[in-house]
């Protein structure tokens, strides 16, 4: 495992200290990206991923969100082994982001 689980409320945190210290992207469908999704979120999925991989800074840390934080561990993983140094799976995915005040 060469990712890191992070809660939404470091996350949080995060994005409201320095938004732009962090990568977030989104791997859930369009549809659903399309109806919500972390404000900076970027939305990466098969067809985009290789030219996201052209694009990135992989010095920066890289939070993977999915629907439940279960896909993205797996997608943390794929992106540490493709050169980010910091990778992260957001627990509990964009479900339990939602959820925070």
């Amino acid at each position: 495992m060469a990712y890191t689980c992070l809660s939404c409320e470091s996350l949080k945190a995060t994005l409201i200290a320095n938004p732009d210290s962090v990568t977030v992207i989104d791997i859930r469908d369009q549809g659903s990206f399309d109806a919500g999704h972390i404000g900076s979120a970027r939305h990466v999925d098969n067809s985009s991923v290789d030219a996201f991989l052209l694009q990135a800074d992989k010095l920066k840390p890289l939070i993977v969100c999915c629907y439940r934080g279960i896909s993205s561990q797996g997608a943390a993983d794929y992106f540490n082994e493709q050169g980010f140094q910091s990778t992260y799976s957001l627990d509990g995915g964009y479900e339990q982001w939602k959820l925070l005040p």
